[in-house]
């Protein structure tokens, strides 16, 4: 620690309002709506028509499962006229501390050690005055700080927003791509039905474009097989193959080969087995219906005894069909015929009777790069929030440890 930072119990650090909170039940906040933002533990929760503060100040969860997960921040600022219940800690800085450093002091402390009872994990605000932080003497390098993060928050908000966009526009492209498809000589959007209903023909899923036809999943299967069972004593860092487990998949649908653990297993027994380039490979239990395309690799891979590989013919485009198991027509069918459990199970023998739209083979693979152009840029987003993620938490170690000095 360096020498302009000193140990400060909180209690020197901030005032607590606590007994200036006043709880409403929902029942009575529905007879003051308002515009006033009604706080709790983790933030906004309703809106009423009066207000108990009117300044800049900090909230910090005081009971709730988010005490121990940690998956809401714990630790915010809020500003203007607000309420605020009882399930929330009121903080206002004193002379000399900035709210914005506090805010990120607070948000950066792990509170495990005096977090009491267990089915509802409270923050006695007793003990949590008495916490002791390092903290600079001056208020300018406290600011300066405090603006660093906060840039990083900018930057990862503005990114979250930009997934936001891309999930949304992949919800109406699905709609769109799987109900009109794409006029692939003009290489646009059909018309909706509405628009132009010669163009399309009733069918067992409704309106459907003329040139598409009904079918099931087993018309055009040539393989469809479990993974093979084998003992955990055969998994080995030196092994001859990678298992593809339900654990392997990104909730989108990819697989993260690189973290497939390897097995030695008799090649003659799980040739079978063995998966290539354009194998669909479908999780049968837990996640089920989720979906990945298989892309050559280095070493051979098979699927786990939870998954089926499904290998199509030369009619269809395998990322059409990844793409179209994540549709709400198709996520219907899965769940429908989900065998329910500790984890829930779908028969792979019943996946070749899902019914599906299909388009011919170039319109498949318009289709299919319309998803990747953007699956790639919601990827790339997405990344890029992990990255910012590392750094803003890199940074709040070192700068508020003081362990990285920075110039006032």
């Amino acid at each position: 620690m360096k020498d302009n930072w000193v140990k400060v119990q909180l209690s020197n650090l901030v005032e607590c309002l606590d007994g200036q909170r006043i709880p409403i039940k929902k029942e009575i906040r529905e007879l003051i709506k308002g515009s006033i933002p009604y706080y709790g533990a983790s933030g906004i929760i309703d809106f009423v028509n009066d207000y108990i503060f009117d300044e800049e100040l900090i909230l910090l969860g005081e009971d709730g499962e988010n005490v121990i997960s940690r998956n809401l921040p714990l630790a915010f600022k809020i500003s203007g006229k607000n309420w605020v219940n009882n399930h929330a800690h009121v903080l206002r800085a004193k002379h000399g501390y900035d709210t914005d450093f506090l805010v990120y002091l607070l948000e950066n402390r792990d509170y495990t050690d005096i977090v009491s009872g267990s089915a509802q994990p409270k923050i006695n605000q007793n003990n949590l005055m008495k916490l002791v932080f390092n903290v600079p003497e001056s208020l300018q390098k406290q600011q300066k700080i405090a603006k660093i993060l906060s840039t990083c928050d900018e930057v990862i908000e503005k990114t979250e927003a930009a997934i936001a966009k891309y999930k949304a526009i992949k919800q109406g492209m699905m709609h769109d791509l799987f109900t009109r498809g794409i006029d692939v000589s003009t290489g646009k959007l059909r018309p909706s039905y509405q628009e132009a209903q010669e163009l399309y023909k009733e069918s067992e899923l409704g309106m459907i474009p003329k040139e598409w036809e009904v079918s099931t999943f087993g018309r055009y299967t040539t393989h469809n097989l479990y993974g093979p069972r084998f003992s955990a004593n055969d998994y080995h860092i030196d092994g001859n193959v990678k298992t593809i487990r339900g654990t392997d998949f990104t909730k989108d649908g990819n697989i993260l080969y690189d973290q497939a653990p390897v097995a030695m297993l008799d090649k003659s027994k799980i040739l079978p087995h063995i998966l290539k380039s354009g194998d669909i490979v479908m999780i049968t239990t837990a996640d089920c219906g989720l979906t990945a395309v298989f892309e050559e690799q280095d070493i051979d891979f098979i699927s786990s005894a939870y998954a089926v590989k499904y290998r199509f013919n030369e009619h269809i485009n395998p990322y059409f069909i990844k793409y179209l198991m994540q549709t709400e027509s198709l996520l219907k069918q899965v769940n429908k015929c989900i065998r329910q459990g500790t984890l829930g199970n779908l028969p792979g023998s019943d996946v070749l009777k899902f019914l599906f739209c299909k388009p011919e083979l170039d319109e498949q693979i318009e289709i299919v790069e319309r998803f990747k152009s953007l699956f790639q840029k919601l990827q790339a987003e997405e990344s890029s929030l992990s990255k910012y993620k590392k750094l803003k938490e890199g940074l709040m170690q070192d700068l508020l440890t003081g362990k990285v000095e920075v110039s006032e």
